[in-house]
């Protein structure tokens, strides 16, 4: 819950900064030159990924096993996670899972792609810190905190 918490707060502060301003081919342009917004840009997508990949690869299992639930792939884990209440839906986090493989891979020449793909994973942002927060939320309640 400590690292979910840290990776939470790391995550919305990135977020924040990094789209003051929408993700446009243009701006992704220009931070050939900007090595700071370079910089923030290589953190949300490392962020992204990394809270995307502790809740759901590590936390969710870690509370399906806390509750006796059996522990299956990570479709099946974020199913149960989906009947549980802990996220909104698995399908939907298997499209965020999606786009945060298409984002770390930077190489994407199409910068109309690649923006897109950044604004997509900027408005998914919220959900994940809120299914965060719900699994910890879970855990408190059941005193595992």
């Amino acid at each position: 819950m400590k690292i979910v918490r840290r990776e939470s707060l790391h995550l919305r502060a990135t977020d924040e900064r990094l789209f003051a301003a929408p993700m446009t081919p243009e701006r992704l342009q220009s931070m050939d030159s900007d090595h700071a917004k370079a910089e923030q840009l290589d953190a949300f997508v490392a962020r992204f990924a990394r809270l995307q990949d502790t809740v759901g690869d590590k936390f969710v299992p870690t509370l399906l096993q806390a509750l006796q639930e059996p522990i299956g792939v990570v479709i099946d884990n974020l199913d149960r996670a989906e009947r549980l209440g802990w996220i909104v839906s698995a399908d939907a986090w298997i499209e965020a899972r999606r786009l945060r493989n298409q984002m770390i891979h930077e190489y994407v020449d199409d910068l109309h792609v690649l923006a897109s793909n950044l604004q997509a994973g900027h408005r998914y942002v919220p959900v994940l810190l809120e299914t965060a927060q719900r699994l910890i939320d879970e855990a408190g309640r059941r005193g595992w905190a």
